[in-house]
């Protein structure tokens, strides 16, 4: 039996769902795809884009290669991101496969941190609702340097409505 069932999401769109208690470090899914060079990656991202597919389930596997996930067959595509992951993904090989990283209960959305780079996190916003929501998508280690960017933008913002007054 499958650890996980698809279902409607809160954060976003669809999401994977614990069918029963999956256990800290039992694994759950395998991104399933195809291999594809940068190049392809990027024509097929903006071929979604352009088509208004908000959806791009293209995964990194390293420099040179990424994962097209957008494929009926790989329900892992519907792990939504969260800032208070329960999940991560480990790259085995050319797999990728997804680990709970602590004991999840089943009803409960499997969710990871998708960990974009701090150059592409404010075009991705989170909508995972968790209290340490930094409200955005993006890697924790960078967090301190997204917080340091959001206190100079607000200290800036107060110093130009004191210059204006």
């Amino acid at each position: 039996m499958k650890a996980y069932k698809i279902g409607k999401s809160r954060i976003h769109g669809f999401g994977l769902f614990a069918e029963r208690d999956i256990l800290k470090g039992e694994f759950i899914a395998e991104y399933k795809g195809q291999i594809i060079d940068k190049e392809e990656s990027y024509k097929r991202e903006q071929s979604r884009i352009n088509r208004g597919d908000s959806s791009v389930y293209t995964f990194e596997i390293d420099d040179n290669f990424d994962l097209d996930g957008n494929f009926e067959y790989n329900d892992a595509r519907f792990i939504n991101h969260a800032c208070r992951p329960n999940c991560e993904c480990v790259l085995e090989g050319l797999k990728i496969n997804f680990y709970a990283l602590r004991d999840i209960k089943k009803g409960e959305e499997i969710l990871y941190n998708y960990s974009y780079k701090f150059e592409n996190c404010l075009k991705h916003p989170c909508k995972c609702g968790f209290p340490e929501c930094v409200g955005y998508i993006l890697s924790k280690e960078d967090w301190p340097k997204l917080r340091k960017l959001k206190r100079n933008r607000r200290i800036a913002k107060e110093l130009k409505s004191k210059k204006n007054k």
